[in-house]
This record gives C-alpha cells, sequence and structure tokens, in this order.
C-alpha cells in the first residue's frame, strides 16, 4: 500500500509546521508529500536534503490544485483519508480495519488552516478519521495515524541510500555515516 500525504492551506508563515508534517510524514511510513496549490522552494530543498542525508523513497510535488490531485487520485483507484478531529474516532470506531481492508493506496488529507466543506464530503474523502475529538495538531494527528495504520512497524524501518544513520542509545548522540 503506498500512502502520500496532501499538505491543503500552507502559507509562508507555517513553514515550520509544514515542514513537520513532511517530515512526519517520511518517518512514519509515508511514500511522499504533495503541498497543494502552492510551491514553496524552501520546504523542497529542506525535504530533498532529508532525503538525501537521512535516506528515502519519499517524493515531494508541490502546487497541484487540491481538487485535481483528490480527483486523479480516486480516479486511479486509491482512497482518501480526511484527519479531522470530527471524524471518526480512531480508537473507539473500526476505521483503521475498514481503511486497511481496502488494501488500496492512501491519500491522507492533512489541513492547515480551516478546510473547504468539500474535504468532509464523500465526493472527496473516504474516510473522515480524528485521533481522539478534540483540538490537536495534523502533526500529531498524522503520527498516530500513521503509526496506527502501520502497526508500529514503521519505527524500525531502514531508509536506502542513507548517508547518516542514528545510532539509539541511552545517553548522548550517536550518529552513524554509512559508506556508499
Amino acid at each position: 500500500m503506498r500512502v502520500i500525504v496532501l499538505r491543503w492551506g500552507h502559507r509562508p508563515r507555517d513553514f515550520r509546521v509544514t515542514s513537520h508534517v513532511a517530515l512526519t510524514a517520511r518517518a512514519f511510513g509515508a511514500s511522499g508529500i504533495i503541498i497543494a496549490d502552492v510551491s514553496d522552494k524552501t520546504i523542497e530543498e529542506t525535504l530533498r536534503k532529508v532525503v538525501e542525508e537521512w535516506g528515502g523513497p519519499f517524493s515531494v510535488e508541490m502546487g497541484v490544485p487540491w481538487r485535481r490531485c483528490i480527483k486523479e487520485w480516486r480516479d486511479n483507484g486509491g482512497v482518501t483519508v480526511h484527519l479531522t478531529v470530527y471524524g471518526e474516532n480512531i480508537q473507539t470506531s473500526d476505521v483503521m480495519n475498514r481503511i486497511r481492508s481496502s488494501g488500496r493506496d492512501l491519500l491522507i488529507l492533512v489541513g492547515s488552516r480551516k478546510v473547504p466543506s468539500e474535504f468532509y464530503k464523500p465526493e472527496f474523502s473516504d474516510f473522515n478519521v480524528a485521533v481522539g475529538n478534540q483540538p490537536h495538531s495534523e502533526v500529531a494527528a498524522l503520527a498516530v495515524f500513521l503509526d496506527r495504520l502501520f502497526n508500529g512497524e514503521e519505527l524500525s524501518r531502514v531508509f536506502s541510500g542513507a548517508k547518516l544513520r542514528v545510532f539509539p542509545s541511552k545517553h548522548g548522540k550517536k550518529i552513524l555515516k554509512v559508506s556508499a
């Protein structure tokens, strides 16, 4: 199953949060990110450097109109999942089982500012999923969702082509340089 995150509503002042959405997507098992409607070369360069140093694969697309992106994704057989505080609760419903059992590629819709009302409709979102039904960060929601989706297995993933790897230790920071 291929998982791509669609970030909607990025504004230049959201640079850090959008970067964190992308870094979380990569670290927690997504195959790439699409930043809808705008291009932000700073974020694109940051992500390409991370992939170059820490491995991949992880794709980055920018400027794709969100409606077109969702339509094409669904036309190609993919499923869309909108992460929203108003959705089916990830803990108290069977929504994760239904998503996994689809066996289809996933496009995860992650907003920034207030999303258009279309996001909630079946024409755009196959699933509206809530990581708890309280206000929270889209970064946290994405991390919890992906961790549940992959049953924690993404946390031991080894990225191909990495030049750097963290060597887990009880104290201090240890980074290994990987020879090509």
